[in-house]
């Protein structure tokens, strides 16, 4: 019988344990950032420890950062966690990408644009978006702050296998749609729970034809959808994207030839298979106050089913049998580890075409990292933005998930392209409706939301 990717790359790493029981696993990369990482440096402090492995450790500043006068920290805490972790990481010999420096951004983007990411990898992080990075065939989760300091003195973890689950995409997109739009579609139609105790991995032609950054969506969603992890098969596209990283390895051929070995063998089976046509598949808006409470463009938002649904019409302030054009949406935010990449903002530039936000809508763009940032300024895309009458902010997690300056005000509906939509998510009393770059970036200049396959017609291509 055959393997699948994910039991490939999950047998290399198993230093002790038997499968069906905790097996400990070996990690080729430790992602940190300044949030979830406090209580372990103190305790290898307080121990007289040191990192077990200090060179695959990488740490940036994200969660905490103000993206517009970035070095005025007001919240105490805030700035408490951030010179912790500069502390530490001086201390413990550990790379930061700082507050401020040029590697710096949000922690998802920065492994695979340095490189770090890899097929074949280990990699974990104290964030659930760990996922994201499952795109380049590695297996990538989540980890709490206990593991993190477990990871920090060992460089190994205790995890229980997983089953894995095949999801099958077949057809191609429509223009206007996005692979944003696949998942909201997969956990609208099978809740956010379908995939609980599975590893997923994406594979068939749709898949195929998503560029990196696609596929990272896909996987850092995969956590809404039920998962811990989210896998795509290495292909050429994974090797073009990684060769020249910094951090890319030294001897290319040879890993490539490796990575080459890292698929799903065609005689093996997934616990669980779901096939998935998206040629009919709409671009996709939430209503509600889970990303599963969404519907695509056009539908008509739901009766109320339980109180949840009452719950959430009630937080959102809306009602059964509206629309997505009928939602009052005074806010934009382009940014978070889902969608802020490069191409994020590239797509969501082709929709601009000279338009102007409009008067009432507040709009900002917010680069995952400084070298997208670099990259959108010297492409000539920010300034699509700035003239439109967007605010272009320096890189961090911005207003996902505000635990800094950039919050979301109470009441205010935000076309968001974030991957969470709950109460308070944004800030408090926020209202957020979960939708593609593309989408946020036309309501922007439309001024409420607006069906991107219709308008796509007319878009040039940069």
């Amino acid at each position: 019988m055959g393997q699948t990717l994910f039991d490939k790359v999950w047998q290399e790493h198993v230093l002790a344990g038997e499968e069906g029981n905790a097996q400990l696993l070996y990690i080729d990369l430790h992602m940190i950032h300044e949030v979830t990482t406090p209580q372990g440096f103190e305790s290898l402090r307080s121990e007289g420890r040191q990192l077990r492995a200090p060179e695959k450790t990488i740490a940036t500043i994200d969660h905490n950062v103000p993206t517009k006068n970035i070095f005025t920290i007001k919240d105490a805490i805030s700035r408490k966690q951030i010179e912790a972790l500069q502390r530490n990481c001086r201390d413990f010999g550990v790379e930061l990408m700082d507050h401020g420096s040029e590697g710096q951004g949000i922690v998802h983007m920065i492994g695979p644009e340095q490189g770090a990411t890899q097929p074949g990898k280990t990699v974990v992080c104290g964030d659930s978006h760990t996922a994201t990075h499952g795109a380049f065939g590695a297996i990538a989760f989540g980890i709490g702050s206990s593991e993190v300091e477990h990871v920090f003195a060992t460089q190994t973890i205790w995890q229980r296998k997983p089953k894995i689950m095949g999801i099958k995409l077949t057809g191609k997109l429509q223009a206007g749609v996005y692979a944003k739009d696949i998942m909201l579609y997969l956990i609208h139609t099978y809740g956010t729970d379908f995939a609980t105790g599975y590893a997923i991995e994406y594979y068939g032609e749709a898949v195929s034809d998503l560029s990196m950054e696609g596929r990272m969506t896909l996987c850092n969603m995969a956590i809404e959808f039920g998962a811990k992890y989210g896998l795509v098969a290495p292909d050429q596209k994974t090797f073009d994207y990684l060769e020249g990283k910094p951090r890319a390895p030294k001897d290319f051929k040879r890993a490539v030839a490796y990575w080459k070995t890292l698929y799903t063998d065609p005689d093996a089976d997934f616990d669980y298979v779901l096939e998935v046509s998206i040629d009919d598949l709409a671009p996709y808006v939430t209503w509600g106050t889970t990303p599963a409470m969404g519907l695509p463009f056009g539908e008509k938002f739901p009766q109320v089913s339980d109180h949840n649904d009452q719950r959430a019409y009630e937080y959102m302030d809306l009602r059964p049998q509206m629309d997505a054009t009928d939602i009052p949406i005074s806010y934009i935010f382009l940014g978070s580890c889902t969608n802020s990449r490069l191409e994020d903002l590239i797509e969501g530039a082709k929709y601009i075409k000279g338009r102007k936000v409009a008067p009432h809508i507040s709009a900002w763009v917010v680069p995952g990292s400084r070298p997208v940032k670099r990259a959108a300024e010297a492409m000539g895309i920010a300034q699509q933005y700035i003239d439109a009458g967007f605010e272009w902010r320096e890189p961090g997690c911005s207003a996902c998930i505000s635990m800094n300056a950039d919050r979301v005000p109470p009441g205010t509906h935000c076309a968001s392209t974030t991957n969470r939509n709950f109460e308070g998510r944004q800030g408090k009393g926020s209202r957020t409706h979960l939708c593609s770059p593309a989408m946020a970036v036309l309501a922007a200049v439309k001024g409420h939301f607006y069906d991107t396959r219709l308008d796509d017609q007319e878009v040039p291509v940069l």
